[in-house]
């Protein structure tokens, strides 16, 4: 039998390509667990049932089980609108500009990805891109597209659509917020359309997660016909969902119906009804009120009636997405790192786990890998240490304690985090006031117009990614689009080109240690805790997707 297994796996090696073959060998050497080989497999094009044959030779008793007999399901039912509360987008629904959960959840209703990261399961799955494969050095990926894919108003999709998405997102002329990502590893001479669906990314680095930037996680990346102006798409919404948008009110609302032009099963909603809030606490009064079905994302905090409640279904994710506190390493006295890690041993994380989440999160380490991160190498856990704190002060000439102003905003949990903040830090001498701002006055528009990004401390939520790039780059790089700490280490630089250039799982970690260690020591930003995805909503309703990032797909979501 094993000897039959070792030809299997023989057969199957001979049809792989050497990064294919190499994530095999760490699997048959125990380097790779099951999970992680999936998840890997799946970035670099590994088809689902091509994995579950290798997983079959290698091991028969981890090969992908069949699917366990379930309980009976309500039946779904044809028709009926769905009602979701989100937080109100903070501006216009452009897709090059969107940052915020309210409107990037807009851009998910009609719009779709190359590539879809699904949080359930922990990898990558097709969605508008059918494969895609990796040159050697992983410089050049190639993503065949699926076909007979149409926009709601009827036009086909086809490469040029994709190749016009991704030159825009890409341009540094367009201040698109995809840069965050893509800045120094995709321009826009480098999205070349192969025929008439393939299209070619010729980066200018090696990037070995390339695929989850232009999957789901960058949010922005959503395919619109060529020739699209993203300053009016709020006006059309085209794109290619199982939806189409029929009216949409800046601050209020959205609705939306069936898209007869969708390439996949018809959704079984007839359609959905957004209604938008400026904070938490009226969803909350909302769904209990019976004024909606659904509550797109929550945290804990205000809520918990809502989590214990048997009245209730409750969309347990865990992920990615946490708070960020950046220090200006540019302004006295968070020039020196001292003071930057004397806020950090302030902080006791948790009891802000407990306290603002109620337990739905896991404490942070003042580095960018989650736990959800294969590549993540768990290090010591900074605890709160106030006889500590006071110590690096005075070392670093502030015996008598500092003043600053932390910037943040109202949203979610976030604005009581602060507090929290700023009762922790007073024990030690550190006195911080507080400016909270809505969102749109928050996050401004870029450097220089932005409390967020100029504020001397400023706290920000970050939403769920699938690997650790965009947290590793934006806001760390020296020249990083999201850059708020002003941090600039050539040493951190070369570490995160490094990690991104990677693809061998072994070779990250020894990266990613390295990485944690150096922020730990300069602590530009603070991570409080990683927090988990959460939906609510009513058990009438079934089918609902949702992504830690805020997403919600509904063409699967029915009423029992």
């Amino acid at each position: 039998m094993r000897r039959k297994r070792n030809e299997q796996l023989d057969g199957l090696r001979a049809r792989c390509t050497e990064l294919e073959n190499h994530y095999i060998d760490e699997l048959v050497a125990g380097d790779l667990s099951r999970r992680d080989f999936l998840r890997r497999g799946s970035i670099i094009g590994m088809s689902v049932p091509f994995m579950g044959a290798v997983l079959g030779a290698t091991d028969p008793a981890s090969a992908l089980a069949a699917p366990r007999a379930r309980t009976a399901a309500a039946k779904p039912k044809s028709g009926g609108t769905m009602r979701i509360a989100i937080q109100a987008p903070s501006a216009a629904v452009n897709p090059l500009t969107v940052a915020d959960a309210g409107g990037l959840c807009m851009l998910n209703q009609t719009g779709e990805f190359l590539v879809f990261d699904n949080n359930l399961k922990l990898a990558l799955q097709p969605m508008l891109a059918l494969s895609w494969k990796a040159s050697h050095n992983a410089t050049v990926w190639t993503f065949k597209l699926r076909t007979g894919v149409k926009f709601s108003n009827g036009k086909p999709m086809t490469a040029d659509d994709v190749v016009y998405t991704f030159q825009q997102l890409s341009n540094p002329a367009n201040a698109s917020n995809a840069l965050s990502v893509f800045k120094g590893i995709l321009s826009p001479s480098g999205v070349r359309k192969v025929n008439s669906h393939t299209v070619a990314f010729h980066l200018e680095a090696p990037n070995g997660n390339f695929p989850y930037l232009v999957s789901s996680d960058n949010y922005n990346a959503i395919i619109v016909p060529k020739g699209t102006n993203f300053k009016t798409w709020q006006h059309s919404f085209v794109g290619t969902g199982a939806f189409k948008m029929t009216s949409y009110t800046q601050g209020v609302g959205a609705t939306f119906t069936r898209n007869p032009h969708y390439w996949g099963s018809m959704p079984y909603l007839k359609g959905t009804s957004f209604k938008f809030f400026q904070s938490q606490a009226p969803q909350v009064l909302a769904l209990e009120g019976s004024a909606v079905d659904v509550i797109g994302q929550i945290t804990p905090f205000g809520a918990t009636q809502l989590l214990h409640n048997p009245a209730y279904s409750v969309i347990r994710l865990k992920s990615s997405n946490h708070r960020e506190l950046s220090m200006r390493t540019d302004q006295a006295p968070f020039t020196d790192a001292r003071v930057r890690q004397a806020v950090a041993w302030t902080l006791n994380r948790h009891q802000m786990v407990e306290a603002l989440l109620a337990g739905y999160g896991l404490v942070a380490n003042d580095y960018p890998f989650a736990p959800s991160f294969p590549s993540t190498v768990p290090m010591t856990q900074r605890t709160r240490n106030i006889a500590k704190a006071k110590q690096l002060l005075a070392a670093a000439g502030h015996s008598k304690g500092i003043s600053a102003t932390l910037q943040t905003e109202t949203y979610e949990e976030i604005s009581q985090l602060a507090q929290v903040i700023k009762q922790n830090a007073a024990a030690a001498g550190i006195n911080i006031t507080l400016n909270i701002q809505n969102q749109t006055a928050y996050y401004g528009t870029t450097f220089g117009s932005s409390p967020w990004l100029d504020g001397t401390l400023s706290l920000v939520d970050y939403g769920s990614r699938g690997v650790p790039n965009v947290f590793l780059n934006a806001p760390l790089v020296s020249n990083g689009a999201w850059n708020a700490a002003r941090f600039a280490d050539p040493t951190y630089d070369h570490l995160a080109r490094q990690y991104f250039a990677t693809s061998d799982l072994k070779s990250q970690r020894k990266i990613a240690t390295k990485i944690e260690t150096l922020l730990l020591q300069q602590t530009p930003i603070i991570y409080p805790y990683w927090i988990d995805g959460l939906t609510v909503s009513t058990k009438r309703v079934h089918g609902l997707n949702p992504t830690s990032i805020a997403q919600l797909y509904l063409n699967t979501a029915y009423f029992s």
